[in-house]
């Protein structure tokens, strides 16, 4: 890719096509949840919170959280109080006293390997191997593998040529000098900032062996003069000093809360005073029940990772329970969008 096409954007829109791919495990979530757990007949008799029904069906909560979010995307479920109960679409169609219990139907397809693999990660909580493969690792342990890290870099990026310019056009970096992309992959976002905003400079923060497909990346966008590569493990070292902007573009959605929470103060630590924290992604509403296409892409980010989407409530919480402040939800492209937060001078 040339630096020109770090300024542009396409005049169609690929939200559907990004969405048929990032959707793709959210039926066998709603299969294996009629088919296996019975969920929808069990809460007919049995509105509760989350705590008990991972207790009663014997599954964890990051998947379950997943889980009831998708079912309130599609209307099948409400939250009331923090407890869930049965909307009246659920109650006609898939609970069995129904005369048009369509249970038998979505069963038809439980056996299907993939339903097998999301009841194992709903029930321990564990991520499945990458793309289900029985041969691959889970994601995390094979992003050390060189070849999987190459391609699966090479599927973020071709998406980055999308969502990077459109983030890069939204923002506004005038008052910034120094930008710290953390875990940014090929450095396509901080490629396309670099291009648009010609007064800052960037470094991308990543392991090895990314850091050197980052490297080959900026190197062949022709951005080598603006952009250096340093290596490093974000759960293991402070984050290098001297930066007034920190980006995680698609990075939250691939851990859990903790491990989000331990970023985030990571990033407070070590970010300039009066410095700016990016966190673009795919991100809930404040309620939780949309939109349904990152709802889907939760999904896959649940079976595959040890993460999920959050919401933008969520993300508005941790992040004042930093520290920062002046938080702000921006939408960008293709169901995506940025959250600005400010460290206090």
């Amino acid at each position: 890719m040339n630096l020109e096409n770090l300024t542009e954007v396409p005049s169609t829109d690929p939200s559907n096509l990004l969405r048929l791919r990032d959707g793709v495990y959210s039926a066998d979530l709603f299969i294996t949840a009629v088919a296996h757990l019975d969920l929808f007949s069990w809460l007919d008799g049995n509105p509760a919170d989350i705590e008990k029904i991972c207790s009663s069906l014997r599954i964890e909560e990051r998947p379950a959280d997943v889980m009831l979010t998708l079912f309130k995307s599609l209307n099948l479920i409400e939250e009331k109080e923090g407890s869930y109960h049965l909307t009246e679409l659920s109650k006609d169609h898939l609970i069995e006293s129904s005369p048009w219990f369509l249970g038998p139907y979505v069963a038809s397809l439980k056996e299907m390997p993939v339903c097998d693999e999301m009841l194992k990660v709903l029930k321990t909580g564990k991520p499945a191997n990458w793309g289900a493969k029985k041969d691959e690792k889970e994601w995390s342990l094979a992003m050390e593998d060189d070849d999987f890290a190459r391609a699966f870099t090479a599927g973020m990026d071709s998406r980055g040529a999308y969502l990077a310019p459109v983030l890069a056009k939204t923002i506004d970096l005038s008052r910034y000098n120094r930008l710290l992309d953390i875990a940014g992959a090929s450095g396509i976002y901080s490629s396309a900032i670099v291009s648009q905003h010609p007064h800052l400079s960037a470094s991308v923060f990543e392991k090895p062996p990314v850091d050197r497909i980052a490297e080959y990346s900026i190197n062949k966008r022709k951005v080598s003069d603006k952009i250096e590569v340093i290596a490093g493990d974000m759960f293991r070292d402070e984050f290098p000093h001297g930066f007034d902007v920190h980006l995680f573009s698609n990075v939250l959605h691939d851990w859990d809360v903790r491990e989000v929470t331990m970023l985030l103060e990571n990033s407070y630590r070590n970010l300039n005073p009066g410095g700016r924290i990016m966190i673009h992604d795919a991100h809930l509403n404040a309620e939780k029940n949309g939109p349904l296409p990152v709802a889907e892409y939760s999904v896959l980010l649940m079976f595959s990772t040890e993460g999920r989407c959050y919401s933008i409530s969520e993300m508005e919480e941790t992040l004042d329970e930093t520290g920062f402040s002046e938080i702000k939800h921006v939408p960008t492209a293709a169901n995506r969008s940025v959250i600005v937060g400010e460290k206090p001078v």
